[in-house]
């Protein structure tokens, strides 16, 4: 939840300096991640859960991409790619080893 509410802040921001591409591809990925977690937890089955947090991982990516080319670019500053950067694999790290739990335990 909070990368997605610290980068539905920035988009506001960068909305502001009429950037509206970028803004509103970070902040679909982003919201997408929270929005997959959260519907993980009431999966059909092991498999859906699986699933579910692999959109989240391949979102979180996404999101991690798309920070970079705002810095790249100059629309954020170091600081701000770091901190968003840092949440954001944090939840890459976490979500692969849920991953792998689970799919060990299909077996």
């Amino acid at each position: 939840m909070e990368l997605s509410v610290d980068v539905l802040k920035l988009a506001k921001d960068l909305r502001a300096k009429h950037e509206t591409v970028i803004s509103n591809q970070i902040s679909r990925s982003a919201t997408s991640i929270c929005a997959n977690i959260a519907e993980s937890k009431y999966g059909h089955s092991r498999a859906d859960f699986i699933a579910k947090l692999e959109i989240a991982l391949k979102e979180a990516s996404e999101t991690g991409k798309w920070l970079e080319m705002l810095l790249k670019t100059d629309y954020i500053t170091e600081e701000t790619y770091k901190s968003l950067n840092k949440t954001c694999s944090t939840i890459r790290i976490l979500l692969i080893a849920s991953i792998k739990t689970a799919k060990s335990k299909l077996k």
